[in-house]
């Protein structure tokens, strides 16, 4: 087999990260300057900051399922992404025009920030199918290492842009600069050239394909894991950022130019982690890289809680958690997104993101309003305590699901000893099977051994589905020497 052309030389990859890059660097200039026009020009209350900072994750809330069914019934998911893009853009360049014309109030930057909060949940969910066009599956997770390059890039450059644009032209003007990266990404997303490939789903109603999404997720096993674990993750870790900064104020007396320092630290944890990831993944593979990166996202909390002392050894022991945590997070969500690429049926990609984003992006807000509530009522020492705790639960969420490492290798049921299980081949088994016959399989390593292969198949869908099936043996498209066990369909197991 041909080696793909490496992703530092496909044009079509350069343009997709380049568009990425902008965009999220303009993204990070507006979170700075949308709250201070509301609250140094508009003079906006607490209550309106608060629906200002949630208009723009409610729409993955609203919509998000919607458009990864609309995603999976289109073949062209490229035209979408540039109309958001331009959408974002002309309601960013609004805010300015307003100001000028005196007609700029808090509910226009509501407005403003919930449009391109939409704009943001159905690009999303149209950019990871069409993904599948633009890169080849065995450089996915290299090219989401590169996206996640650019987001930490956005994070360590964007705040102190933001600062001087908004001291140079008034926050209103500094707005601007996001509309033109708006503009920018829909003129690079627009000259990519790959053909997209995917195939539309059928059309069975809006709500029926929604269901199948959410019941893709909820019945395979490795989805379901992924996605128990984003969610604990989440709101564990907004609980946590609910709190950080009066914390860090009231109880660690940093000042709020270190603060905003760990803020960039994370952001060099998080290129550091870009770097390395697609190269340890290229050793370890994507399923023990993510194990791994787990183990470590407690630190943070546990090193905050634990901080004492003298200001510059508290900032020097949160910063070098701060760093690993950022790498962490960055090994986390790229191997996260390869496994999903991976495991996800192709006609249901979209929804399956979708579903993914919106229980991982909706448990934010509610994490938020725990993290607050608990400060109120234990401290906020305690309550980093308890987040620390509750993210501890996401490593047996993994270490017990299919990903875990008592899943790498499985006895031989015919008594030849312990074969190492190769799962994304065993996988790709399953879906063949699935797309051909609309059954479940699981395979045999060893090659031509039909006898044996039948006793080992009985067996893995006796754990997986909890029940004995009667197998019907069919030639694996992706290797001759291997056979597939078909069973029931998919939906009917119990996972």
């Amino acid at each position: 087999m041909l080696q793909p052309v490496p992703l530092r030389r496909q044009r079509d990859y350069r343009l997709l990260l380049s568009a990425r890059a902008v965009s999220e660097t303009g993204t990070e200039i507006s979170r700075l300057a949308v709250p201070l026009t509301a609250a140094t020009l508009l003079g906006a209350s607490p209550a309106q900051m608060g629906v200002l900072a949630a208009a723009a994750s409610l729409p993955y809330l609203l919509i998000g399922l919607q458009a990864g069914a609309v995603a999976d019934r289109r073949r062209h998911h490229r035209p979408v992404m540039v109309a958001c893009e331009a959408i974002s853009a002309a309601a960013m360049a609004s805010i300015p025009l307003a100001w000028i014309a005196g007609l700029l109030t808090v509910p226009w930057l509501i407005a403003v920030t919930f449009a391109v909060g939409s704009c943001a949940a159905v690009f999303r969910a149209f950019t990871f199918p069409h993904l599948t066009s633009v890169v080849h599956e065995s450089q996915r997770p290299q090219a989401l290492a590169g996206f996640q390059s650019a987001y930490s890039l956005a994070i360590v450059g964007g705040p102190s842009l933001a600062g001087t644009l908004v001291q140079l032209v008034t926050a209103p003007f500094a707005m601007l600069v996001n509309a033109v990266s708006f503009l920018a990404s829909a003129f690079l997303i627009q000259s990519i050239k790959a053909p997209e490939t995917h195939t539309p789903a059928e059309r069975r109603g809006m709500w029926t394909e929604i269901r199948e999404g959410l019941a893709a997720v909820a019945g395979h096993p490795v989805l379901r894991a992924l996605c128990g674990t984003g969610i604990v993750i989440n709101f564990f870790g907004s609980a946590y950022m609910a709190l950080f900064v009066i914390y860090a104020i009231t109880v660690l007396a940093l000042p709020s130019g270190l603060i905003g320092a760990l803020t960039a630290v994370f952001g060099v944890g998080g290129l550091l982690g870009a770097a390395v990831t697609a190269r340890l993944v290229k050793r370890v593979g994507e399923d023990r890289m993510l194990i791994y990166a787990v183990l470590i996202f407690p630190l943070d909390f546990v090193t905050a809680a634990l901080a004492s002392g003298p200001t510059w050894a508290k900032f020097a022991l949160m910063s070098a958690s701060t760093l690993i945590t950022g790498m962490a997070v960055v090994a986390f969500s790229v191997c996260l997104g390869a496994i999903v690429l991976r495991e996800a049926p192709a006609p249901l990609l979209g929804r399956v993101n979708a579903t993914m984003v919106f229980t991982t992006q909706g448990v934010l807000a509610l994490g938020g309003l725990a993290g607050g509530l608990l400060g109120e009522l234990l401290g906020l020492r305690p309550v980093l305590w308890i987040c620390a705790a509750g993210v501890v639960l996401a490593i047996p969420l993994i270490w017990s699901s299919p990903l875990g490492p008592a899943s790498g290798e499985r006895a031989d049921p015919a008594g030849g000893g312990r074969l190492p299980l190769r799962r994304r081949e065993a996988r790709r088994c399953d879906r063949e099977a699935h797309l051909c016959g609309g059954g479940s399989a699981w395979y045999d390593r060893g090659p031509a051994r039909r006898g044996r292969q039948s006793a080992w198949a009985d067996d893995e869908l006796v754990r997986y589905g909890g029940r004995r099936p009667s197998t019907t043996l069919l030639d694996c498209p992706q290797n001759p020497d291997r056979f597939i066990a078909h069973a029931w369909p998919i939906s009917s197991l119990r996972m």
